[in-house]
């Protein structure tokens, strides 16, 4: 005879103070945590780490960067820099080069395996994206998008865009 395995009643999931639920500053630290995590896995999986695929980000949108412009587009200390474009050169996906008007510097450029492997990073960030905006139609998506952007620009003058430039 099987013995009788009693079932538990369903556990009642525990929810965070109304106060910090009504709080938009709270809320938007929770998401920004959890698809943080979220993305850091997923692109852990691939074999990166974000300080890598932001500065592939970075190459694509230019031919070249100096290491130290890099570093200051990243808040990165440049000596944590070099080691990412160490493990990014050493795949064949970035190159350095000293630049040629001040040799005490180096220019880095993204490669072509450089620029197919960010496609697939692209990809990559692209599906977590969809999934974790899912409950938002595309007008909900842009309207907040515009309000993030707004506040990112407001807070940190590395995300402030001219509109005009961008056309």
């Amino acid at each position: 005879m099987q013995p009788v395995i009693a079932e538990s009643p369903p556990r009642r999931v525990q929810q965070v103070a109304k106060e910090l639920a009504a709080s938009s500053g709270y809320l938007l630290a929770t998401l920004g945590l959890a698809f943080k995590a979220q993305t850091l896995e997923k692109l852990e999986e691939a074999g990166f780490e974000a300080h890598q695929y932001s500065v592939l980000a970075i190459l694509d949108e230019g031919s070249s960067e100096a290491q130290a412009t890099i570093a200051d587009a990243l808040a990165l200390d440049p000596s944590r820099l070099v080691a990412v474009l160490d493990t990014l050169e050493d795949r064949g996906l970035v190159a350095r080069q000293r630049d040629p008007h001040d040799r005490r510097r180096h220019v880095v450029s993204i490669t072509a395996a450089g620029k197919r492997q960010l496609s697939q990073l692209r990809a990559i960030v692209t599906q977590l994206e969809d999934d974790f905006f899912e409950p938002l139609n595309s007008t909900e998506r842009a309207r907040l998008h515009t309000q993030l952007a707004k506040l990112a620009a407001h807070h940190d003058p590395r995300c402030a865009f001219d509109p005009a430039a961008e056309s």
